[in-house]
């Protein structure tokens, strides 16, 4: 039985698809001043759709740095979080390279580039991404906040991610002295759990918001003019999601089935409102219930959030090598092989935000002389495309989290699904009497 958020998000859902279609059928007659029209109304929506963004913005970092902190604190030592940690980066790794090549697979099986049938823009034309090349030395530098009120405020989940293991470690260290701190910030996971459950109430109008818009300013034609581009993409993410949930069977066997209904309610979220960001509270929330342990958890999570995309890295290859067969461009094995090693480096820390992924896309294009002008192909079905892959994403980052507290033989029994989860992670409860804070 679907909890009453996921009810209210998928009629909110439908409800989008049928406003947004009727407001466009009945302006749009063909000519520019309609299509400013819906452009201006779809704007209107729209605003709420990003209030509820900030919304989730807001509260990512303090949630992010608060339940990271109060998991390495409790995980014992500095040796099971490197334990966690080379374990969650191996498969990231394994789920990436799974991920890039399927896409680049079924892209030159399907080639739904080829022969599409649309106006080609002229290789010269601005798609309007901001581009930059791959820069080791930047990406590696990047990885440490300079400040991390700084990092906070830009939403900086791999600097945030840094600094919270740091943190995290020193008051393992630190031990009995570091206690008041500890019990000061499972406080704060409280407060901002909360503070998400006051969120999410909003999430349904967010979600008809975002449909709604996007449907009255491109209207249904565009996914039928493009509809083999969206099909072969999304049959590469059905494709993908039974790998996963695959391997989530051979990890917990039966299991994986309860696995499925537990992360239905942010997957829902994910593929509504285009954000894998804001399904991220309830993402932590399903694990818990799931029986994976806070501390695993609440550190796997984030770290996937900056290098586990699975979705948005399939669709990066998927995406590149679509543009280039609509330019008649043919790559060789080995260019298309570079260009896979390529996207797994320079995908990781992308943001889980909307669009993220057209920017490592526009930067990769101008390295293998494929024109940049291709974005413009697919920008008027990318939302659509977003919401699938931001979907895949939570499902990829939740799998990682079982399977690392499975490697730990830290997996717990799962909670009812009709249980309420409490207001926050049971690793929140206060500290025993005279326990170290790593105990």
């Amino acid at each position: 039985m679907a909890s009453k958020l996921t009810r209210f998000i998928l009629f909110a859902l439908l409800l989008g698809v049928v406003a947004g279609w009727a407001v466009n059928a009945a302006i749009d007659n063909g000519t520019p001043a309609s299509a400013a029209q819906l452009k201006e109304i779809a704007g209107y929506f729209s605003i709420v759709t990003a209030l509820f963004l900030r919304l989730i913005k807001m509260i990512i970092a303090p949630l992010v740095f608060s339940t990271l902190v109060v998991g390495i604190a409790h995980m014992g030592d500095t040796a099971a979080l490197g334990r966690v940690g080379g374990r969650a980066l191996g498969w990231f790794v394994f789920a990436s390279l799974i991920s890039l090549s399927l896409g680049l697979l079924l892209v030159n099986l399907l080639k739904p580039g080829v022969g599409i049938g649309l106006p080609i823009p002229p290789a010269t034309a601005a798609s309007g991404v901001a581009t930059a090349a791959f820069n080791l030395k930047d990406f590696i530098s990047h990885l440490v906040p300079a400040s991390i009120v700084d990092a906070m405020a830009t939403n900086e989940i791999l600097q945030i991610v840094v600094f919270s293991v740091f943190f995290g470690v020193a008051i393992t260290a630190v031990g009995e002295r570091a206690r008041p701190l500890v019990r000061g910030i499972e406080g704060l996971v409280q407060v901002m759990l909360q503070v998400t459950n006051y969120v999410m109430r909003v999430a349904p109008f967010a979600v008809f918001a975002a449909v709604a818009s996007a449907i009255i300013e491109q209207g249904p034609r565009v996914l039928f003019s493009l509809g083999r581009f969206v099909g072969s993409f999304y049959f590469g993410l059905v494709l993908l999601w039974a790998i996963l949930f695959g391997i989530a069977y051979i990890a917990v066997r039966g299991r994986a089935a309860t696995l499925a209904r537990y992360v239905r309610d942010p997957v829902v979220l994910a593929f509504s409102t285009a954000s894998s960001e804001a399904a991220y509270p309830r993402t932590l929330e399903a694990l818990e219930r799931f029986g994976v342990p806070p501390r695993i958890a609440s550190f796997v999570l984030p770290l996937g959030y900056s290098f586990n995309l699975d979705g948005s890295m399939m669709y990066m290859t998927f995406a590149s090598i679509f543009i280039a067969q609509a330019y008649g461009i043919n790559l060789g094995i080995g260019q298309e092989i570079t260009m896979l090693l390529v996207l797994m480096i320079t995908s990781k820390g992308i943001a889980g935000v909307p669009r993220a992924s057209l920017v490592v896309i526009a930067a990769t294009l101008s390295m293998f002389h494929i024109p940049e002008a291709g974005l413009l192909l697919i920008l008027a079905v990318d939302h659509f495309l977003d919401m699938g892959r931001s979907a895949t994403n939570v499902v990829g980052n939740t799998l990682a989290s079982v399977l690392v507290a499975r490697w730990e033989g830290a997996l717990e029994p799962e909670r009812p699904i009709d249980i309420e989860p409490p207001h926050a992670p049971s690793h929140v409860a206060p500290l025993a009497a005279g326990a170290e804070p790593g105990a």
